[in-house]
């Protein structure tokens, strides 16, 4: 597969803090097969599909950002397997000048279907979900899911030939903590990498309390420290995740810490919802409709570029997270985009 060239003609995005954004986020749908207890409520409602962006308005959507200086895209969720059609829009996405990574964050779920297609339609990256290996567990994390078929989707995803997977785990204390190292040795079997992220307060959720469940990065890398030895490194794949390396494996393991190390200074991400609301920040509400300009001017990207452009003025410097359990913003994950 060619590698992709960025292009010298692109412009370039910068907000009012000087940080150039380089990186964007777009959910598919807001729908998933999963329930995950820290990403949705169990009774759900979802939107209607006129409400959500196009196929044809997110490709026109991702054009804009590219030709803005965007090196990364990610397609998320809700779970953008679901979503008929995403295949085909992949394929499109990859082939578009000047973009350098596309990948996907998804639950695994729909690997063993679609894995190859994917990976011969142009994604280069995976991030799967995977917060416990004891299968009714995961079932209790994720209410609908079916950890046999996850793995399963995982190894599928292997065989397609891509070279950069990476699971993410969401630890929650006296839920899922006592696996820490249970992920790591099966990352390090796998021989592909691991995160390990700090739960944040989207949505109200009654299954657990936030502020008694919140374990810190920090604590999760002690835990690691005690048997395998950590080496910081400087690589990054232009997301939140500090990565570190051990001496006996491929397999690298990173840290998302929204509350404990906040990575706001070097922000280079924005997002852009299933229903074309421009997120500049995932911890703010600050957002412009995109998707209003795009049915308003159809087909005029330029207008678009314009409206992208003055957006950045009003990505804010950083969150506001507290660990006490608290809701900041009342929007759920699956409706801001994995």
């Amino acid at each position: 597969m060619p590698v992709k060239q960025r292009s010298p003609q692109n412009e370039s995005l910068v907000d009012g803090f000087g940080r150039t954004v380089r990186y964007l986020r777009i959910s598919v749908t807001d729908r998933c097969d999963f329930r995950c207890v820290y990403c949705m409520a169990e009774e759900m409602t979802f939107l209607p599909p006129a409400q959500l962006l196009t196929l044809e308005e997110i490709a026109t959507l991702s054009q804009a950002f590219v030709e803005l200086g965007v090196e990364k895209i990610r397609l998320t969720g809700g779970e953008p397997l679901v979503r008929q059609g995403v295949l085909q829009l992949a394929q499109k996405l990859g082939e578009l000048e000047g973009l350098r990574e596309l990948a996907m964050t998804t639950n695994g779920s729909g690997l063993v279907k679609h894995a190859e297609a994917l990976r011969l339609g142009g994604l280069d990256r995976l991030n799967i979900s995977l917060d416990s290996l004891k299968p009714e567990r995961f079932k209790a994390l994720t209410r609908t899911g079916d950890l046999s078929q996850v793995v399963a989707g995982i190894r599928a995803a292997r065989r397609a030939g891509f070279q950069s997977i990476k699971l993410n785990a969401v630890l929650l204390k006296g839920r899922n903590d006592d696996e820490i190292l249970d992920l790591v040795n099966f990352a390090r079997d796998e021989e592909v990498d691991i995160s390990f992220i700090e739960e944040m307060p989207l949505g109200a959720i009654s299954e657990h309390n936030r502020g008694e469940t919140f374990l810190s990065t920090d604590t999760v890398r002690e835990t690691i420290e005690k048997h395998y030895q950590l080496l910081p490194t400087t690589e990054t794949t232009l997301g939140p995740s500090r990565y570190y390396r051990m001496v006996d494996s491929q397999s690298r393991i990173g840290f998302i810490s929204p509350h404990s190390h906040n990575f706001c200074a070097v922000c280079n991400r924005v997002r852009v919802t299933a229903e074309g609301r421009l997120l500049l920040c995932l911890g703010n509400e600050h957002s412009v409709d995109l998707r209003a300009v795009m049915r308003r001017y159809p087909g005029d990207i330029q207008r678009l570029k314009v409206h992208i452009v003055a957006a950045m003025m009003k990505k804010p410097e950083r969150p506001h997270f507290t660990t006490d359990g608290e809701v900041q913003i009342v929007r759920f994950m699956n409706a801001t985009g994995g």
